[in-house]
This record gives structure tokens, sequence and C-alpha cells, in this order.
């Protein structure tokens, strides 16, 4: 494995969902009691510990394939790579977006790359990932 990342959401959106799901144990104790608040808090917490490890995004860069979450390619697949910044990614992702592109994205994710797809067959133009370590992710595709 020459390369590994793994993107996780951030803590400040993991409180905000755990602030709405507390209000929903608020409106369930002032119903139903105090039993059955303690099991929807037990019960919503596995929520969002399953909703924290669903939600990561894992790229892997090994000697013959790039992998970002659940789709693969083939190294001799992979063309030009950039560097996005937080301003690029977006506009990359909206106003620039081409609807055939894979995208491997998280919204919380400021920065990321463009991986241009060079092969006849795939219509894909090219992958959107995000990534803190962008340089760090070509330099492995392409060493």
């Amino acid at each position: 494995m020459r390369y590994r990342e793994v993107i996780h959401a951030p803590l400040w959106l993991l409180a905000i969902i755990y602030f709405f799901m507390l209000s929903l144990v608020i409106s369930i104790w002032a119903a139903l009691g105090n039993n059955a608040a303690l099991a929807t808090l037990l019960i919503l917490s596995a929520v969002l510990m399953w909703i924290y490890s669903a939600t990561k995004l894992v790229i892997e860069v090994d000697n013959q394939e790039l992998r970002a979450g659940k789709a693969h390619i083939a190294l001799s697949y992979v063309g030009d790579c950039i560097t996005l910044d937080n301003e690029a990614i977006r506009r990359v992702r909206t106003r620039d977006a081409d609807p055939r592109a894979f995208l491997a994205i998280r919204f919380w994710a400021t920065k990321g790359i463009q991986v241009t797809i060079n092969d006849n067959r795939d219509t894909t133009p090219y992958w959107l990932i995000s990534s803190n370590r962008g340089a760090e992710l070509i330099k492995a595709m392409k060493g």
C-alpha cells in the first residue's frame, strides 16, 4: 500500500446531528417517561456511531490501482491529476461540473483532486475526490 487516507465526518457535524437526536429523546421522555427515553438515547447513540462509520471515505493507492470508496480504477487509465483548493473544488462540483464525472466527495472536506480518466471504453471524463493531502495522493499515483 503506497497511500491510504480516511476522511471522517467532523466533530461539529456529529454534534449537530446528536443535538437533533437529543431533542427527540427529550420529546420521548416527556411523553413516555425515563425508561423509554433511556432506550431511545442508547439507540440513537448507536445510530450516530453508525453514521460516523458509514460516511467515511477511504482512499487507497497501491501498485496497480486507485480506490476511492467502493470504486476502483487501474493506474494505467489515470491521466492528469490536479490538486484543488476550496474555491476550485466548489467550482468543479457545481458550476463547471460534468454530469458524467465520478464524485467521491464529502461536503465537509475543503480540498481535493481531479483525476482525468484515459480510457476509451469509459465515458467518465474525470474523478473528483475529496482529499486533505492531495499532493501526496497524486505523488503516490504517479510514483
